[in-house]
């Protein structure tokens, strides 16, 4: 089964900047996408959003999203189509980073006093070297800048040409 990722609506909230590759603003709100698991989101959906850890997360600790829905709907990568959802949310990025090479100084601390600034949002511009795909991340510090809107699934497509004919 061939699988299509649409949103139903284009309407943006007001004060709410669509996708563009130019760097997110300081202190605007955004339309980002985050990609799970059914599962998963039912939980983010009754518990909100909680920050991804780990050492060997690109950013360091946060919620990571992306301006772009193709990014977003590819994840988790390597799992069903049909079990994948994507969160849509409206984020107030605050202070933000760009991070647009691996082993920047930044990369893991943008969010640490104890390294300079403290900035909400490290931002990965897209085609810059750090994501295999070459669109844009974005990895929020506070998951309370994060207001979820509402659950994207995708769509099924039926396959292409029609029964019974040779």
């Amino acid at each position: 089964m061939f699988y299509q990722w649409a949103e139903d609506d284009f309407d943006l909230p007001q004060g709410v900047i669509p996708l563009g590759h130019d760097a997110p603003g300081d202190h605007r709100s955004y339309i980002m996408y985050h990609g799970t698991t059914r599962a998963a989101a039912q939980s983010i959906l009754k518990h909100g959003f909680r920050q991804s850890l780990g050492d060997n997360l690109m950013l360091g600790p946060g919620v990571y999203l992306s301006r772009d829905l193709d990014k977003a709907s590819r994840y988790p990568i390597d799992h069903l189509e049909g079990d994948k959802v994507v969160i849509r949310v409206s984020v107030n990025v605050g202070k933000v980073i760009a991070i647009n090479h691996q082993r920047h100084p930044r990369q893991k601390n943008w969010h640490d006093s104890r390294f300079g600034e403290v900035f909400d949002t490290a931002w990965v511009p897209p085609n810059c070297g750090m994501v295999k795909s070459g669109l844009e991340e974005d990895c929020v510090w506070d998951p309370n800048r994060i207001q979820i809107l509402k659950t994207i699934a995708p769509k099924p497509v039926p396959a292409a040409g029609g029964r019974g004919y040779m």
